[in-house]
């Protein structure tokens, strides 16, 4: 038997309660032993909860039980989050947790703390909600040398764009819609900045490419400034506007990571990922394109990531899984803005003033857009494209994936 605590009983770990329990007996057959929910560590009351006989409010009551093999940490955000496990993780209990910015900004820490004491430290939910990410590249890609990641890794974003793109809808009116059925917080800024998505493919990064990749490190650019206009431009060019998050390794060895809103072409694997789903394309040099799509958030699949968790972490009580990063390497990582696109561009100026400036381009047709101008550029850096468009009127730019 494996005795399991929740810390923090919101929408992931009530659902992480809601599957131990609805599941039980699958979960014990998959286990090959019982798992049971012995704590719940809240501080609010839940005195007519089903659980009620399970919560605590003083983590030490689970950090001092030596019958708790494994902690499941729902809290969200670094502070309380932090503390607890690597109090858990120093007890000997091992952690699973669905909390990304706790692994995107403590990983390596907390996965070498996990290996001196010989437990381990989990995170399948952290990047993909419901969709297995982490397993399969740590051990189904584990053959192959992966040169890149990119992927729709936020589900509120892509409806929001999804939204725009299928019903003509601002991007104002789209985010309160979003929050109206609950897809976004009331401060929508960690998903429509882009942070979300940032703290997800350094998470990605770090594990496919071996060395902590910290948010700060990445250039992070949201969708708070695409319109309608941009959308129908962008339909006229036969592609969408999605917000990715993208690693690439040069053949050196060394890797970028950013975050930013691309017009990607009907064609791509990503092109019909709409709503809240997302989907995250790996590339690696056997396997060639592999992409992983569904629920990317949202309690039950969140859940069911984090139970997948506790069952694998339950059947390596005695022996470590292998999931590991070291720590940052500065050496490793390029500037993302020496990475070469074509680029979309929206003005003000006319056709003759913006082949003047950029040579070649391919112009765009709007019928809602009659002073101004739209077109793709060759392929160039970010640092050639921000020279060129110095002192030009844009009033929209962003990379096309190729």
């Amino acid at each position: 038997m494996i005795n399991v605590a929740i810390l923090g009983f919101g929408v992931v770990g009530s659902g992480v309660a809601e599957v131990l329990s609805t599941n039980a007996e699958k979960i014990a057959q998959s286990a090959a032993q019982e798992i049971v929910l012995k704590y719940i560590l809240d501080v609010r009351d839940f005195s007519e909860s089903a659980y009620k006989d399970c919560f605590v409010k003083d983590f030490a009551v689970i950090e001092n039980d030596p019958s708790v093999q494994i902690v499941v940490e729902t809290i969200g955000g670094v502070g309380a989050a932090y503390d607890f496990t690597k109090r858990a993780i120093l007890a000997g209990k091992s952690v699973v947790t669905s909390n990304k910015e706790l692994v995107a900004t403590h990983g390596h820490e907390l996965l070498e703390l996990a290996r001196t004491k010989n437990v381990n430290y989990m995170f399948e939910a952290s990047v993909g909600g419901g969709i297995p990410i982490i397993r399969p590249i740590s051990q189904c890609l584990a053959a192959n040398e992966i040169f890149e990641l990119y992927g729709i890794l936020n589900g509120t974003t892509n409806y929001i764009l999804t939204q725009m793109i299928q019903n003509g809808v601002s991007f104002e009116s789209a985010l309160r819609d979003a929050q109206e059925k609950g897809y976004a917080e009331a401060n929508p800024s960690a998903d429509v900045k882009g942070f979300d998505a940032c703290r997800k493919i350094c998470i990605l990064a770090s594990l496919s490419f071996g060395s902590q990749v910290y948010p700060e490190s990445v250039p992070t650019e949201g969708i708070e400034n695409i319109s309608l206009t941009d959308v129908e431009f962008a339909r006229s060019a036969g592609g969408k506007v999605k917000l990715l998050g993208r690693s690439v390794m040069r053949e050196d060895g060394r890797i970028a990571c950013y975050v930013a809103p691309h017009i990607i072409g009907e064609n791509n694997l990503l092109s019909n990922v709409e709503g809240v789903f997302n989907g995250i394309v790996v590339r690696g040099n056997a396997i060639g394109d592999v992409m992983f799509y569904g629920a990317g958030a949202g309690k039950l699949p969140t859940a069911s990531a984090v139970v997948a968790d506790i069952i694998d972490s339950s059947k390596h009580m005695n022996m470590r899984k292998y999931i590991y990063w070291e720590e940052a390497k500065p050496e490793m990582m390029f500037d993302p803005a020496t990475i070469v696109s074509r680029w979309y561009i929206r003005t003000s100026a006319g056709l003759s003033q913006a082949k003047k400036v950029f040579g070649k381009v391919s112009v765009l047709v709007s019928e809602g857009a009659e002073f101004e101008t739209a077109f793709i550029t060759e392929r160039m850096s970010k640092i050639e494209i921000e020279a060129l468009v110095s002192g030009f009127p844009v009033l929209s730019l962003m990379r096309v994936l190729d």
